[in-house]
């Protein structure tokens, strides 16, 4: 019996020194934390309320393609997938245009979000089967679903919500939005030859035989559009827990590899912007938005460069009714600082590559000021 409680004892000691480990190495969890604490100690009567303040639909819904997504890299076959195209795609450059451009389009339908979650998990394969700049893939990638889900009234969470509380219709919405989309989608295809050469791709055979598992696979796959259904029928939280029950019982692995930290720093991000509102000198701020330099549109791109485009959206749809420039300014602020948009952080996690912060913002500070510049002439001729 004592050497059971012992052995106990030193396991729960290695695994909670792995969290705080891991946990010291994450900055924006520290970050976001820090920031936690302090709001609290400024409003402390918010404990009650914490709850509330997250949307907990969005968590889920994010646990849930986290949980699929993993469980479709583990099954070995986006390697497979991933060689097959290297062997018809056999440029650097082609292979981005590619890549870049599926990303862009797959996310005018089924949102920015889902999208990365098939886009990169399939490049992080091609990367074991070939020398390929990943984090410069999934940077443009990152940037492409930001583009490219603008044009639709659902392909973001700051379009769906703003197409139900302006009235319009679904094509009186894409008309409104089609030509910053476009243009942030053409800008992003010329930038690819800049980051991308002319370069041959030299595809590694395998170091043995590519491991694959099928009934991972065939669990999987049936599973995203089920899951995607029921997330849209308001039961995002439910079937995340149920898809945790099964991969416990199907493969442990897909949910120790999941990055159960990002769901943290989601929830923070929550907590945080929901103490700050509540700041009676905020709202006050905010209330002549219309009449500010830069008007709707600089607000919008500005605020979400500091608490992302959709709560930015959600946030100052409280103070105009100028749809168009909040439309327009959130999707340019989902270029800039990573946080301006959370598939930036998606992406980014999802890519697991080291040093990839700061070639991100190389790319993506440059393409903020291409989009505002984009988006200020398109205002002027439209």
């Amino acid at each position: 019996m004592g050497e059971a409680m012992g052995g106990l004892t030193i396991l729960f000691a290695r695994t909670a020194r792995a969290v705080c480990a891991r946990f010291a190495r994450e900055r924006l969890l520290l970050v976001l934390a820090a920031a936690f604490v302090i709001l609290l100690a400024l409003r402390p009567g918010e404990w009650s309320n914490l709850p509330a303040l997250v949307d907990w639909n969005t968590i889920g819904a994010l646990a849930g393609l986290m949980l699929l997504s993993r469980a479709l890299e583990d099954s070995g076959y986006l390697e497979r997938l991933g060689r097959a195209l290297l062997s018809k795609i056999t440029g650097e450059r082609t292979l981005a245009l590619c890549l870049v451009a599926f990303a862009a389009v797959l996310s005018a339908f089924v949102t920015n979000d889902v999208a990365l979650f098939i886009v990169v998990p399939l490049t992080v394969g091609m990367r074991v089967a070939a020398d390929i700049p990943l984090g410069r893939l999934v940077v443009f990638q990152a940037l492409a679903v930001n583009a490219g889900s603008a044009v639709s009234p659902i392909g973001n969470p700051q379009n769906l919500f703003l197409w139900q509380v302006s009235g319009m219709g679904f094509l009186e919405f894409t008309m409104m939005m089609a030509p910053l989309a476009v243009a942030l989608t053409v800008l992003l295809l010329i930038a690819v030859p800049i980051g991308f050469p002319r370069r041959a791709i030299a595809v590694r055979p395998p170091a043995g035989e590519v491991r694959s598992r099928p009934r991972l696979l065939m669990a999987t796959l049936p599973l995203y559009p089920v899951f995607i259904v029921l997330a849209d029928k308001g039961w995002p939280v439910t079937t995340a827990l149920a898809l945790v029950a099964l991969y416990l019982c199907i493969d442990r692995r897909v949910v120790a590899g999941t990055d159960w930290f990002l769901l943290a720093v989601f929830v923070l991000m929550f907590l945080n912007l929901g103490i700050v509102a509540g700041f009676g000198c905020v709202a006050t701020l905010f209330a002549g938005v219309d009449t500010w330099p830069g008007g709707v549109f600089g607000a919008a791109a500005l605020l979400s460069q500091g608490i992302s485009n959709v709560p930015a959206t959600l946030f100052l749809a409280e103070f105009t009714d100028d749809w168009r420039a909040l439309a327009w300014g959130a999707t340019v602020g989902g270029f800039g600082f990573a946080v301006g948009s959370l598939a930036n952080l998606i992406a980014l996690r999802l890519a697991r590559e080291p040093g990839l912060w700061r070639e991100f913002h190389l790319w993506s500070v440059p393409a903020l000021a291409l989009g505002t510049a984009a988006a200020l002439v398109l205002i002027w001729v439209f």
